[in-house]
């Protein structure tokens, strides 16, 4: 997915396809054919004027504080312009919109599974062409750039960011980690010798339809940081071997971590990647160290012991572990696209571009913004994390994200047998090398 999977919390328990239907067939809403051609957009020069009254439906992943937290985003446009924003959360975002383009049942706005997905759908022509929609030219000058080219597939915009994310960090409680480790070996170390705490890591990888995610992250920081940007490349392209010497070497690498890990392999598979966080706030410590993007301070936010950023919680980046590629880092971001193209809908991808609303989340916690205007953030370990996302040496996407949906979710099941099988990850790289050559994988593309 190109956002950060983050699908945890309470969810809708209308069925996503029944409720768009319903939807469509509310008063006032409208529900064209995928990327059939609308009015042109308020806001440029050929505008017949704003939008007012309607529906636009709209599907992600977020629940409970996510969710709430898009809804606080979307209240604002509501109220300025009559449009009631209908939105629904499921757990599988790709199968839904997947049956979708079949169908054509389709919500007006969606969350995308990420830009892998996004260029094929684009290519379909099952996407809105956003060129058409926005004003190109002060989305792309507000915008950080590998947000927008990551977006846009033949010269034409098929999704947006509306939040980001920087990944590769590694959080600890300053209360128990006092000496900051400047290398990866040094990290390494002290997980092993965790004192005072009773593990090196706290990690969960268990995210339900998903499970497996959040160890790809682990393999792509490390694999980027190892062998650098271009094997990075060339591997989520599907031209380097998940049997090579670079991948394996990264899996191995997450794999003693996993040694180190509070409750072992078992918790870390049944462990939910937003809940794998809490033993750094126990009395004595569960672990010292957690692996997670910037988004996991919302998480934080919820848990009983209330931490507090600075004082309960800080990060450092991930150190390189190839001074050839020193400064490198992942990250990812929530992606939308446009289906039906209705003036309501419209009216609301023009919106979420814009810095107003994206503050709205990044002021209540635990995103970032790809729009350049976005500057302030609600304390200064988020402000660092954002600074750590534009001063990046070497950035590049979440490869899993990239990759096709065959392959992407073929890593995420790999993740999950390697954590709790280390001794098969001949034969688990082995199984990834033949999704990646099966002409249906990337020839799919």
């Amino acid at each position: 997915m190109h956002f950060p999977r983050l699908i945890r919390g309470r969810w809708l328990v209308l069925p996503v396809a029944f409720a768009l239907v319903v939807a469509a067939c509310q008063p006032g809403a409208t529900t064209p054919g995928p990327g059939t051609p609308g009015p042109t957009p308020a806001g440029t020069p050929d505008a017949t004027g704003p939008v007012e009254g309607g529906t636009v439906t709209v599907i992600g992943t977020w629940g409970g504080d996510e969710q709430d937290a898009f809804l606080a985003m979307v209240a604002p446009f509501e109220q300025r312009t009559g449009i009631d924003v209908q939105y629904t959360g499921t757990r599988d975002i790709n199968t839904v919109l997947t049956t979708g383009v079949a169908s054509g049942i389709l919500p007006d706005l969606a969350g995308l599974p990420g830009p892998g997905q996004m260029q094929q759908w684009a290519r379909d022509g099952a996407l809105v062409d956003l060129s058409t929609v926005l004003d190109v030219g002060q989305y792309e000058s507000t915008t950080a750039p590998a947000f927008v080219e990551l977006g846009t597939v033949d010269g034409k915009i098929a999704g947006v960011f509306i939040k980001s994310a920087i990944k590769g960090l590694i959080w600890y409680n300053p209360n128990h980690v006092t000496d900051i480790p400047g290398s990866w070996s040094d990290v390494e170390s002290m997980a092993a010798s965790p004192s005072p705490a009773g593990a090196g890591w706290c990690i969960g990888i268990e995210s339900g339809a998903a499970s497996g995610w959040p160890g790809t992250d682990w393999i792509e920081n490390i694999l980027i940081r190892q062998a650098g940007p271009d094997v990075y490349d060339a591997w989520w392209q599907g031209d380097h071997p998940w049997t090579s010497p670079e991948v394996r070497q990264a899996f191995e690498t997450y794999g003693q971590a996993v040694q180190n890990a509070h409750g072992g392999a078992t918790a870390v598979v049944s462990t939910n990647f937003g809940d794998a966080g809490q033993p750094l706030f126990t009395d004595p410590p569960g672990c010292l160290f957690h692996h997670q993007a910037s988004f996991i301070t919302g998480f934080f936010a919820e848990f009983p012991q209330s931490p507090q950023p600075g004082t309960d919680y800080d990060f450092f980046v991930m150190p390189d572990m190839n001074d050839q590629y020193a400064g490198a880092v992942t990250g990812a971001g929530d992606l939308f696209g446009m289906f039906n193209d209705t003036p309501q809908a419209r009216a609301l991808m023009q919106y979420l571009v814009t810095a107003e609303a994206q503050q709205i989340w990044v002021d209540r916690g635990g995103a970032l913004s790809g729009n350049l205007e976005v500057t302030t953030y609600p304390d200064d370990v988020s402000s660092a994390s954002a600074a750590a996302l534009r001063e990046a040496n070497i950035f590049r996407f979440d490869g899993s994200d990239l990759m096709p949906e065959a392959m992407n979710a073929a890593f995420w099941q790999a993740m999950v047998d390697y954590t709790q099988n280390p001794g098969q990850l001949d034969a688990i790289l082995e199984r990834l090398d033949g999704v990646r050559t099966d002409p249906a994988t990337y020839g799919g593309q």
